[in-house]
């Protein structure tokens, strides 16, 4: 069975049948970032490449069946996030560690932020070193189950793969990978 592990760092452990269980967040992940691309979904709100709106995200992860389980949702980030530098309000900046989604990132799988958001358009997240459990990840950013409640229209949080950042934003596309609460072995 494979593992990471490191001090404040989860055990990442592969299920078998493209499922990763997090041993410190006690939730499984899809191995396959892009797995609404690579199962072929289509729908309203659903563009090239896997990226979709942020609605349709929502509805293809509480949509999902896979590996035998329907529970499956976007996972969460951590509005309350002392570990973020350099936001602009609480719960956004860069090497957040305290969501679901910014913790598999920053320190399951080692993206450190460039302490910027300027990246050209076709950056790859290869700053990341822990992939060998994962595939498909993108370098465009993710969706999270996390509402955002402030006073601007269309914005919803999101954490961008390859700048590291975790935020408000009004992107009107992006990836989406699925959790589940639970390991699957159990």
């Amino acid at each position: 069975m494979l593992a990471l592990t490191g001090s404040a760092q989860a055990a990442l452990q592969d299920r078998g049948g493209g499922m990763i269980y997090d041993t410190t967040r006690k939730i499984t992940w899809l191995a396959d970032m892009n797995y609404a691309n690579t199962s072929g979904h289509t729908g309203n709100g659903v563009f090239g490449n896997g990226t979709m709106t942020r609605s349709a995200a929502i509805a293809w992860a509480d949509g999902l069946v896979y590996g035998g389980f329907s529970d499956w949702r976007l996972p969460t980030l951590n509005l309350s996030d002392a570990s973020c530098t350099g936001g602009i309000g609480p719960g956004s900046g860069f090497n957040c560690t305290g969501g679901e989604l910014s913790g598999l990132f920053v320190t399951d799988l080692g993206n450190k932020a460039r302490e910027s958001v300027l990246y050209q358009v076709g950056d790859t997240p290869e700053q990341i070193a822990n992939l060998a459990l994962f595939s498909n990840v993108q370098n465009n950013s993710y969706w999270s189950s996390t509402n955002y409640t402030g006073g601007f229209p269309g914005a919803e949080w999101s954490f961008a793969a390859t700048s590291g950042v975790q935020g408000i934003s009004v992107i009107i596309m992006g990836n989406a990978v699925a959790v589940r609460p639970g390991d699957v072995a159990a």
